[in-house]
C-alpha cells in the first residue's frame, strides 16, 4: 500500500543516508507526524518505532509510520529534500 504522503527519489536517499549512517536504532522507521502550530497545522520528521496506533507501509525497504489519527492532515502533501548554498533540510509542500 502507497503511503498517503509522497517522498521524492532524492528526500527518501537522504532518509536512507540517515538510517545508515546516523546511528537509529535496528527496527526504526521514518516517522512522519503532525503538530500543533497555532491556527493550523504544521508537520515532522523522525525516526522511532512502530505504536499499535501506526499504519506502516515500506518505501523501497525505509518503514515509514504514521499514526492513524493524523492520516486526514498528510494526504496529498509531499516530502522533498532542500540541499543549497543557503541551507539544507525536510520540506512538506
Amino acid at each position: 500500500m502507497k503511503p498517503p504522503v509522497e517522498i521524492t527519489n532524492k528526500a527518501l536517499e537522504e532518509v536512507k543516508n540517515i538510517l545508515k549512517n546516523k546511528g537509529i536504532p535496528e527496527g526504526y522507521g521514518l516517522r512522519i507526524a503532525t503538530k500543533g502550530m497555532g491556527c493550523g497545522v504544521g508537520f515532522k520528521l523522525g525516526f522511532d518505532k512502530k505504536k499499535e496506533t501506526d499504519d506502516v507501509y515500506d518505501l523501497d525497504g525505509v518503514q515509514v509510520l504514521i499514526r492513524k489519527s493524523e492520516m486526514m492532515f498528510l494526504v496529498g502533501k509531499k516530502i522533498e529534500f532542500y540541499d543549497e548554498s543557503d541551507g539544507r533540510g525536510f520540506v512538506f509542500v
